[in-house]
């Protein structure tokens, strides 16, 4: 996390902080700021969410918009007595800066009318957005959010604005972030059964943005927040590439094929067999359109002379044609490719889940070096190594040194994505459509000391 330019830094809601924290706000330049999302005042108006000044369609959100949520309750308590209608800047209680970023400030918020419910608050200064030629990176992040809908991303429940600031409302992360909480673990590191439970989620994650045509482009453990039931939440997405919805590709491949892609990549691999499932039957989200195959592997029966085979069919769209030149993200966690400046696509998120795994399990990152420069060097020419201490299984550093290699062509993940990925033996036992029901190895716990709910989380909360 870096610390944000002076006029961030003192924002209105840290000039008007007073002894009484629920009497933070905005000052009088918000006065006449409403909310860019129009919402029905009836019990559907969450689930037919849609912005004003957005070309976002709007769709269900089952993941964000459940009836048993405090955060959509909340929205929707002070919309009933709201006579416009709308949320603005001034329904919104600044409790507490919880970090700075390149584009903005974060702060803990609650509504107003409806306290003990808690938000995080992206407040960005429109006119430093534009001196620093953010206002595109800004948009981004904002359009990204407003697709989501997955257990492992944000929920955007409105954006505010004003003459000088935006605001994107999300909900609030309790546990901080998977940096902060690696730092508690005894060597600072976590176990084998923590960092599988963490990258399977991140790998589910992972998988949804690319199928939305979404390049992350900045995991790292800063990026991990972890909520109230010890679930993660991917943050930050300023630094991501949204690739033309026509680009992501699938190919067909058997359980054989698939199977040796965990050894190589099979980039030269020929389907043999049309798949079954046309285009207007895939259930891909429906923003994309890509050019969709099935993949087969263990669980649907075929007959074989002498034997069953149990295979099935997994639909899976990577966006492996999308190209960026730019040189995004942190210096440790930069794919050899971008270093070098010869483009980059969705294989960099597999090298970063390599890089997150590494520093997971050892504290550190593999290729850190005693400045930028030579730690860019030594991503691009220095070879992996493991260190002696911790142990750490064989199949963890196998699937860590597929995530690591240099050419994205051959990286684990860069031909089919997630698929080559969840199918690694890093993740046998995973039960990868109940990763919501398996328990956490850590849940946050209670503490009265942040603003004026019964309850928040880790009082140490800092995360951008």
């Amino acid at each position: 996390m870096t610390d944000s330019s002076q006029s961030m830094q003192s924002s209105p809601a840290e000039n008007a902080a007073g002894n009484d924290q629920d009497t933070w706000s905005f000052d009088s330049r918000t006065s006449t700021s409403s909310t860019t999302s129009n919402m029905n005042n009836n019990n559907n108006m969450v689930n037919n969410y849609q912005a004003k000044d957005s070309n976002v369609p709007s769709f269900n959100k089952p993941h964000s918009t459940a009836n048993s949520s405090p955060g959509w309750d909340a929205i929707r308590s002070v919309l009933s007595y709201s006579a416009t209608n709308m949320i603005t800047l001034q329904d919104l209680s600044f409790i507490q800066k919880l970090g700075s970023g390149d584009i903005g400030t974060v702060y803990l918020v609650e509504l107003k009318g409806a306290k003990g419910i808690t938000f995080a608050a992206k407040v960005m200064d429109k006119e430093e957005l534009a001196i620093r030629s953010k206002e595109a990176r800004a948009r981004l992040e904002r359009e990204i959010l407003e697709v989501l809908d997955h257990p492992f991303l944000p929920t955007l429940y409105t954006t505010l604005e004003s003459d000088r600031w935006s605001c994107l409302l999300t909900e609030f992360c309790p546990g901080g972030d998977l940096h902060i909480l690696r730092q508690r673990q005894p060597y600072r590191r976590f176990d084998e059964a923590a960092v599988r439970f963490y990258t399977s989620e991140v790998v589910a994650a992972l998988e949804y943005l690319h199928m939305k045509g979404i390049i992350y482009r900045d995991l790292k453990p800063e990026n991990i927040l972890v909520r109230s039931d010890g679930h993660i939440m991917l943050t930050d997405f300023d630094l991501s590439l949204r690739c033309d919805e026509s680009k992501p590709k699938a190919q067909l491949l058997s359980n054989d094929s698939l199977s040796s892609l965990t050894t190589h990549q099979a980039s030269s691999y020929s389907p043999d067999v049309a798949c079954p499932v046309s285009k207007s039957h895939c259930m891909l989200p429906s923003c994309m359109v890509p050019d969709v195959s099935c993949f087969r592997t263990t669980k649907q029966r075929m007959r074989r002379p002498g034997h069953h085979e149990w295979r099935t069919l997994e639909i899976v769209a990577e966006p492996i044609e999308a190209r960026s030149l730019s040189f995004v993200g942190t210096h440790e966690y930069l794919a050899p490719e971008v270093v070098s400046g010869e483009g980059h696509g969705s294989a960099v998120d597999w090298w970063t889940l390599g890089i997150f795994m590494y520093e997971l399990f050892y504290g550190l990152t593999p290729f850190r070096g005693l400045d930028n420069e030579f730690t860019l060097s030594n991503i691009v020419a220095r070879g992996l190594e493991f260190p002696k201490e911790p142990a750490v299984s064989n199949s963890a550093k196998d699937l860590i040194t597929k995530l690591l290699i240099k050419n994205p062509a051959k990286r684990l993940g860069s031909t089919i994505g997630a698929t080559a990925i969840k199918n690694h033996s890093f993740f046998d036992g995973v039960n990868w459509a109940l990763l919501r029901c398996t328990l956490p190895p850590h849940i946050p716990q209670p503490t009265r000391d942040l603003g004026s709910s019964q309850h928040h989380y880790d009082a140490s909360v800092e995360y951008y």
